[in-house]
């Protein structure tokens, strides 16, 4: 099987949703999938049901408790450094059919990845695993690397009016 790279975007909810739906179609596809996500590190209902009822799915999560606002903390860049290594591992090991790099953008768009590392990883990534990368941001010369581009656009949402992140919804 051919894989491609694929890039979900933007500042509307739903980018690592539309990751998770990928990784229970693989799964159910019997495809081999491991999920790296950068930047979180917060217990999330969608880990515990992979790791409770999935768990043919293998999760690293490089993050620290805090979230990046401005300058990035070392610990921070570090964390960002480690998923990066092992997301260019997991790519060259040949266990996967499916890789998942949650956040890997926003990570590189808050300055504690470079973009040129992480194209990098993309363009070295063996031609039969599928990549997908979520974010926020994703400079011009990431998007033309990747096979498909999805752009999440927030029309409205409600956390602008002050709702708070609810459990089993937004994590």
């Amino acid at each position: 099987m051919k894989g491609f790279v694929q890039l979900y975007i933007g500042n509307g909810k739903g980018k690592t949703t539309a990751a998770l739906g990928l990784i229970l179609r693989a799964v159910g596809a019997g495809l081999r999938v491991h999920l790296i996500q950068f930047m979180k590190q917060r217990q999330t209902s969608e880990l515990r049901i992979l790791r409770g009822r999935f768990p043919e799915v293998t999760v690293a999560r490089f993050g620290t408790r805090y979230f990046v606002r401005g300058t990035p903390r070392q610990a921070d860049i570090s964390a960002a450094q480690k998923g990066l290594c092992a997301l260019r591992r997991a790519l060259l090991s040949g266990r996967y059919d499916v890789i998942v790099a949650d956040e890997i953008a926003t990570a590189a768009a808050c300055g504690l990845l470079t973009t040129r590392d992480v194209i990098t990883v993309v363009r070295d990534r063996p031609p039969n695993v599928e990549l997908i990368l979520t974010g926020t941001e994703a400079p011009g010369s990431l998007i033309r690397h990747a096979d498909l581009v999805t752009r999440m656009r927030k029309c409205k949402h409600y956390f602008d009016s002050g709702t708070m992140a609810r459990k089993g919804i937004e994590f």
